[in-house]
């Protein structure tokens, strides 16, 4: 009997050794919170969650993931949409656990002030609903800050995808630089842009469709982030 009770209390020890050792290793792990529409999602990536899963890959070694990635990118989602997923009490009680934040978003919020599409660029509408844009990326990243006080966080710059039409570049560079000077008032909001990155390049080589980038593409944006940013 007390060569079993010793037989349990060396188990016992073993496995308690073993929990410490992996809390310690947790403790080491980074957490990146993702928040964005389908670029974020990963639409038009065939092979996985487009720059997300390339991030992850690329963080990441085959025998241990120190660097979790939470994807909370919706397709078709603007400002608001995310303003509702940080109210949400299942998200709003993790963000204090994040190392990381990426917060990619804006296109969508353009594209349907212009009526849905980006066929024929108004520029009143764009230039009139731009200003709430700028009010919820600022309210976003201002909870971020508030919620969270130790983690970066990423903020990736929109790209044009129709390069030929300089209308529309006019306006992605008005949204990049409002997107700017958002991230030059706080020392941990980072500013990522990427609408060089398409600059003569052939669209079909890069592209899923009219706006997603296929699996090449999300490679493009993936790499300027690790360029930017050591998630380690």
């Amino acid at each position: 009997m007390k060569k079993i009770v010793g037989l349990f209390f060396i188990v016992l020890v073993i496995c308690l050794v073993a929990y410490a050792f992996q809390a310690v290793d947790a403790k080491n792990d980074q957490r990146v919170m993702a928040f964005g529409d389908s670029l974020t999602y990963g639409k038009g990536d065939k092979e996985g969650e487009g720059y997300i899963d390339d991030l992850k890959h690329k963080t990441n070694d085959s025998d241990s993931e120190k660097v979790q990635f939470w994807n909370y990118g919706i397709r078709g989602q603007e400002t608001d949409g995310v303003i509702k997923q940080l109210e949400d009490l299942e998200i709003n009680t993790k963000l204090d656990k994040a190392d990381t934040f990426i917060v990619y978003i804006g296109i969508n919020d353009l594209i349907n002030s212009n009526g849905g599409n980006l066929k024929k660029i108004n520029d009143q509408k764009i230039n009139d609903e731009k200003k709430e844009y700028v009010q919820h990326l600022d309210k976003i990243l201002s909870e971020l800050l508030k919620k969270n006080n130790k983690a970066d966080i990423l903020v990736i710059g929109l790209y044009n995808p129709n390069k030929d039409d300089l209308k529309l570049e006019n306006h992605i560079s008005d949204y990049n630089h409002s997107i700017q000077k958002m991230v030059d008032k706080d020392s941990r909001l980072k500013y990522i842009p990427t609408n060089d990155l398409f600059e003569n390049k052939d669209k079909k080589a890069y592209f899923s469709d009219e706006i997603h980038p296929n699996e090449e593409g999300y490679q493009l944006i993936t790499n300027r982030i690790l360029d930017k940013y050591d998630f380690k």
